[in-house]
């Protein structure tokens, strides 16, 4: 899919109320608030179709062009129609190039587990601390080939250069397990201990292969000297 430009047109407006944002849906306009860094609240219109393309991507960055001048702003919040499910009103943030943000970035699971075990995606998304202009889209959390018992906490998930979680970090954030009442068999570490036990249980056996070996020899060399005393006996007799 091609990249949408993120250059986005913004028409200021004076007028408010519910009578003029339907108007301006109608005609193919979003209203929208700018706010932040201290700067007095600004009321703008944008283009619907463009924005509802950039809006794919979480935490889209926009760049406001208004009355000739040039805005960064990050989306905060979107307002949709809970039936239509068509954009109402979107707030934006102002940000600059360099400072850092706080925003809400979504999980992604990738690979496939075990077959036959559930995964467990338990934090859907994480609060990340990045740089304004490199916000990444998603995380991703590789669970190719895992295991029941297998877990990934917050502090496990990879996350690009520059990029920090903000809170704790000891959450549980995917985990795989088996159905509930299935037997999957062993996991890694009950196969790990059989086949420690298996070993020692080897070992074991030998010893007592060579123990019993040695008795036997023990017990042919009593008989040999037994035969040869009563041989010598015997002929004494004579």
């Amino acid at each position: 899919m091609a990249e949408v430009d993120n250059k986005v047109p913004a028409a200021v407006r004076t007028e408010f109320g519910k009578g003029f944002a339907r108007r301006l849906r109608a005609a193919g306009q979003i209203p929208a608030v700018i706010y932040g860094h201290g700067s007095d609240t600004r009321h703008v219109s944008l283009p619907a179709h463009q924005v509802g393309l950039l809006l794919r991507k979480k935490n889209a960055v926009l760049d406001l062009q208004i009355e000739g001048k040039s805005q960064l702003v990050l989306v905060k919040d979107v307002q949709k129609d809970p039936v239509h499910m068509i954009i109402e009103h979107i707030d934006l943030v102002e940000i600059i190039k360099g400072e850092t943000v706080v925003v809400e970035v979504p999980v992604h699971v990738v690979g496939t587990a075990l077959s036959g075990t559930v995964v467990e995606l338990d934090i859907k998304t994480l609060h990340l601390q990045a740089e304004a202009m490199h916000i990444p889209e998603y995380v991703e959390v590789d669970i190719e080939g895992a295991l029941p018992g297998f877990k990934v906490h917050v502090a496990d998930v990879k996350l690009p250069a520059g990029v920090f979680v903000v809170g704790e970090t000891d959450g549980l954030v995917v985990h795989v397990h088996t159905p509930r009442g299935v037997d999957m068999g062993e996991t890694a570490e009950e196969l790990q201990a059989e086949l420690a036990d298996d070993a020692a249980h080897a070992d074991h056996k030998e010893e007592l292969h060579a123990a019993q070996h040695d008795a036997e020899k023990a017990a042919a060399d009593a008989d040999a000297e037994l035969s040869g005393a009563k041989a010598e006996a015997e002929k004494d007799a004579e």
